[in-house]
C-alpha cells in the first residue's frame, strides 16, 4: 500500500500541468507531461519491458502514450503510468496488455464539436458539422474505439454517398479526419489519418462536380416584378425588396440591426460575423433603399425586419414563401444576386472589381487585396443608384451616369 501511495505522488502539480511551457517535463517514475508548441498536452510514460533489447543489446525503453492532459487528469495519467511499470517488469508489453479508456468516436466527435463551438461563423454552421458526422459516421462507426478507426472503416461511410452526395461526402471526409487528427493530438491515435491515405490512394473515384447555379430572374424583368412587389405591405415584401436592390444575402438583410445603419451616412454596415467573407462588408444606401426602411423605426424594434415575434427577425423562408405566392416560379431570392451581377455587366458595364465588391465577393489573390485596402465605397454607391433607378422604372440618367 505504502508503494502504491508513493506511486501516485510526483513532482507535478495541477497548476504546472496547465501552465508549462513547450518541452517535455517529468513528474517522476517515467511520466512525462509532453507540451507541444501549440499548447496541446498529453501524457507518456518511458518503461523497460522486461526481457526486450535495442539493436545494441541494451535494455530496451519504449514510450507509451496516456492520453491528452485535457481529458486525463494527473492522478489519472500516474494510475496508468503505474500500471503500465508492472506490466513491463513482468516481460508484458503495455501496448498490447493495458487497459485503455478510449472514448468512442462518436463520444470524441461530440467533445470535438463543443470545443470547437465558440470558432464556428454561426450556430447553423456549428450544428451542421456534428449533424454530418450524425447522420454518416455514427451510425456506422460511432460506437468504436477512436483507436480502432482504419480505412475500411472511413470508407463505409464514404462509399455509399461519394458520388450520389458528392459535396455532402467531401464535407464528412474532412470533418472525420479533424476528428481523427485531434485525437491523434491527444494521444489516443497514431499512425497516418486514414482519410488522408484514402485520399493519397486514389481509392475513391473521381467525381466531376456540378455547378448548382441559383434560378435567377432576368434584369429586364425586374421593374415589372418590383413594381407588382411594392403593392404589398407585409413585412416580407419590404424585406425583398431591400434585398432585390443591394444584392445582399438572405441571412445578411434578415439579421439586419438598427445599430448597424448609419442613416446620416447613408451606409449600412454588415458585420464580420454574417458575412459569408468574414469581414465586415459596407452597403451604401439610396433614397429608395431609405424608403423602405425608415419608416420601420417606427416599430422600435432592435432587427429592421422584424418577424411575427417581438424583436426576432423574419423566418428564413418568409421572402421565399411570398415569391410563391405571388406565383413567380423558377426564381430563388438569392438569384437576385445574379440579376444584378448580369445587370452590371451587360447594361452599366460596371468594371469587374465593383460589380464584385458590390456583392461582397473577394477580388483577386491574398496579395491582391493586401495592397487594396479601399472598398470603392463611392463607386459602388454611383453603381447602386442607377441599379435603383433601373428596378424602380426611372430612365432618367440611367445610360448617362458613370461608375
Amino acid at each position: 500500500m505504502v508503494f502504491f501511495e508513493m506511486a501516485l505522488s510526483g513532482k507535478l502539480t495541477k497548476k504546472l500541468v496547465e501552465n508549462l511551457g513547450p518541452g517535455r517535463h517529468g513528474d517522476g517514475n517515467g511520466l512525462y507531461l509532453v507540451v507541444v508548441p501549440s499548447g496541446a498536452r498529453r501524457w507518456i510514460v518511458r518503461v523497460v519491458v522486461k526481457g526486450q533489447k535495442n539493436k545494441k543489446g541494451a535494455p530496451l525503453r519504449t514510450d507509451f502514450g496516456l492520453g491528452g492532459a485535457d481529458i486525463v487528469t494527473i492522478n489519472q495519467a500516474r494510475e496508468r503510468a503505474l500500471e503500465y511499470r508492472r506490466m513491463a517488469k513482468t516481460g508484458l508489453n503495455p501496448r498490447f496488455n493495458a487497459t485503455h479508456d478510449i472514448p468512442t468516436f462518436e463520444e470524441f466527435a461530440k467533445q470535438v464539436h463543443i470545443d470547437r463551438l465558440p470558432t464556428w461563423k454561426n450556430a447553423k454552421h456549428g450544428q451542421q458539422w456534428i449533424n454530418t458526422l450524425r447522420d454518416y459516421a455514427f451510425p456506422k462507426i460511432g460506437r468504436m474505439p477512436i483507436d480502432s478507426v482504419d480505412q475500411p472503416e472511413v470508407m463505409m461511410c464514404l462509399a455509399p454517398i461519394w458520388t450520389e452526395k458528392h459535396e455532402t461526402a467531401k464535407r464528412l471526409a474532412q470533418r472525420i479526419k479533424t476528428v481523427l487528427d485531434v485525437a491523434r493530438s491527444k494521444g489516443f491515435r497514431s499512425g497516418e489519418n486514414p482519410v488522408t491515405a484514402i485520399k493519397d490512394a486514389g481509392a475513391l473515384p473521381k467525381v466531376k462536380a456540378k455547378v448548382q447555379h441559383h434560378k435567377a430572374m432576368h434584369w429586364r424583368d425586374v421593374p415589372t416584378f418590383y413594381a407588382d412587389l411594392k403593392t404589398r405591405n407585409a413585412m416580407a415584401a419590404k424585406a425583398l425588396m431591400f434585398t432585390c436592390l443591394t444584392g445582399s444575402r438572405t441571412g445578411e438583410v434578415l439579421g439586419m440591426k438598427w445599430g448597424e445603419v448609419d442613416l446620416d451616412a447613408r451606409v449600412w454596415t454588415c458585420p464580420a460575423e454574417r458575412m459569408k467573407t468574414g469581414e465586415d462588408h459596407r452597403v451604401p444606401l439610396t433614397d429608395e433603399m431609405l424608403s423602405i426602411i425608415e419608416p420601420l423605426q417606427a416599430m422600435q424594434s432592435e432587427y429592421v425586419f422584424e418577424g411575427q415575434k417581438r424583436h426576432k427577425p423574419l423566418s428564413n423562408m418568409s421572402m421565399l414563401m411570398l415569391l410563391r405566392r405571388m406565383q413567380v416560379e423558377g426564381v430563388t431570392v438569392h438569384g437576385f444576386r445574379s440579376t444584378f451581377r448580369d445587370w452590371a455587366s451587360e447594361v452599366a458595364n460596371a468594371p469587374r472589381e465593383v460589380a464584385e465588391m458590390s456583392l461582397a465577393h473577394q477580388v483577386g489573390s491574398d496579395v491582391e487585396r493586401a495592397y487594396a485596402r479601399s472598398d470603392l465605397l463611392d463607386k459602388r454607391r454611383l453603381l447602386m443608384e442607377r441599379w435603383s433607378h433601373f428596378v424602380i422604372g426611372s430612365q432618367t440618367n440611367i445610360i448617362k451616369m458613370s461608375v
